[in-house]
């Protein structure tokens, strides 16, 4: 592959100083960098964008705040000398970012990248598809919380049907993209009751279904721990029906849990962050569509790339900055979460979170 402007240089910072790997407070190195590149979404789920917060009169980011395709280009290069090997494009929804395979091709570039992804609610997916499997992307997520249509509905509250995110996500399969994950988020009151219908069927097509535990990202969305169905009541469900083992992790950082079939028919996950956090493991960084890096997904502030960089910052200003930050990262919200729910938890969390929407997951 051709790296163009990024063959003699990591983002611009020698090569040299690519062994500067960062370690923070708790010794977690930094390998993955998620990419939000808008803050909109065209769903209302009820556990990301309420619709009665993120209703038609809301502010989204204006076009000239978001970071352009050239810096995040620049940041990920930047990133990648210290230590980022894998990169996610996140959202809001990703697919209403135009032009998105620019980007792409452009991340592609980057010599010390190794993977590429992408995270969609599938319902623009098998429009663009295609056209990003050519410019390199390898891998994609889709989110799809239940086969029903009425409960779908009711999930993402614009009611969008489930046959088009499953026509995106076959067209996914039909580009060459593996393996292809599907998320399911899972709210008691609302969705438990599609668990086993929703791995019998991706089971039967080859794709892996990874159900995540209701989180409380953020503060709009009224999370309540009454809501959460845990791993392991849906480990049961699926058991019951489909025998299960118990898989390794493939990577120091994996967020899910893994389970195989014991028939050898294919495998789901599990991210279990409320019931069995991993903040010990926890290698990622977030970037928001306006440039701001956050160290944890449930923090509450970040800190401003792109205002340096639109000021004159070198490569190397920004490299030192971001290096500066991940030092001195101590996030382990999930852990305290658990323990503020223990009979004798004292712990206080701050309730004034970053809002999914705006740092992708």
């Amino acid at each position: 592959m051709d790296r163009g402007p990024f063959a003699a240089t990591i983002g611009g910072v020698s090569q040299s100083k690519a062994s500067q790997v960062p370690i923070d407070r708790l010794g977690r190195p930094m390998h993955d960098l998620r990419i939000s590149v808008t803050d909109r979404c065209n769903f209302r789920c009820t556990y990301c964008m309420p619709r009665e917060v993120y209703g038609r009169d809301f502010a989204f980011l204006p076009r000239a705040e978001l970071l352009t395709f050239e810096e995040i280009a620049r940041l990920a290069g930047i990133f990648a000398t210290l230590g980022v090997r894998k990169l996610r494009l996140t959202g809001g929804e990703p697919l209403l970012r135009r032009d998105l395979t620019t980007l792409v091709r452009m991340l592609g570039q980057i010599p010390a990248i190794e993977d590429i992804t992408l995270t969609t609610n599938g319902s623009l997916l098998a429009r663009q598809v295609q056209a990003l499997a050519d410019a390199g992307l390898r891998r994609i997520s889709v989110s799809l919380d239940s086969l029903d249509e009425a409960t779908f509905a009711r999930m993402n509250d614009v009611g969008f049907p489930v046959s088009a995110v499953l026509a995106g996500i076959e067209a996914a399969h039909s580009s060459g993209m593996r393996p292809i994950k599907v998320n399911m988020v899972v709210r008691r009151g609302m969705n438990e009751d599609s668990v086993v219908p929703m791995a019998r069927y991706f089971r039967e097509r080859g794709h892996v279904l990874r159900f995540i535990e209701y989180m409380d990202v953020g503060h709009t969305n009224g999370w309540r721990l009454d809501d959460v169905v845990s791993a392991n009541d849906i480990l049961g469900r699926i058991d019951a029906e489909m025998p299960l083992v118990a898989l390794p992790p493939t990577y120091l950082g994996e967020v899910a849990n893994r389970w195989a079939y014991r028939d050898g028919t294919g495998e789901v996950g599990i991210i279990a962050s409320v019931t069995q956090p991993f903040c010990a493991d926890c290698t990622r960084a977030r970037l928001t569509a306006d440039g701001q890096l956050f160290t944890c997904l449930f923090a509450n502030s970040g800190h401003d790339l792109r205002g340096p960089m639109r000021a004159g910052a070198t490569d190397a200003d920004v490299l030192d900055k971001v290096s500066a930050v991940w030092r001195v990262r101590d996030d382990r919200y999930s852990e305290l979460r658990s323990l503020a729910t223990l009979p004798l938890g004292t712990v206080a969390l701050d309730p004034h979170r970053v809002e999914m929407s705006r740092i992708g997951g």
